[in-house]
């Protein structure tokens, strides 16, 4: 299941960042169609949110076609994003780690590291 956790800092709404955690855990596997998103109310318990800001990303993430909300049910993952396997993404993932490493050890901060990697898929480094 996924645990949101929301930045207040980070410029961007706490309903997108709510969105955005679902779209990667979908991209990533963690989440598989016919899953249940956590309640509006463990949502709001464990991340501090309104349950009016909960219901805006339960809606938005609806009107994408990714979830589906059931009476007295909850809210279900109706559709996957990406097409990698988990299983692919684990060497992936190991490789990308270490570079995050390298970085960090040669002085980047997460910033620099972001702002390098949206160059990169931008195709502003050939």
């Amino acid at each position: 299941m996924v645990e949101f956790h929301v930045d207040r800092g980070s410029g961007l709404p706490a309903y997108l960042q709510l969105g955005r955690q679902v779209r990667e855990a979908l991209r990533l596997g963690w989440l598989q169609p016919g899953d249940r998103l956590p309640t509006v109310r463990d949502v709001v318990a464990t991340s501090g949110v309104n349950a009016n800001t909960v219901l805006k990303a339960y809606r938005e993430l609806e009107l994408a076609g990714l979830v589906e909300a059931r009476q007295g049910s909850g809210t279900f993952v109706k559709a996957s994003l990406g097409s990698a396997a988990p299983e692919d993404l684990d060497p992936l993932r190991a490789k990308l780690a270490t570079w995050v490493a390298g970085a960090r050890s040669a002085g980047l901060e997460d910033e620099d590291i972001y702002a390098l990697l949206r160059e990169v898929l931008s195709g502003g480094a050939q």
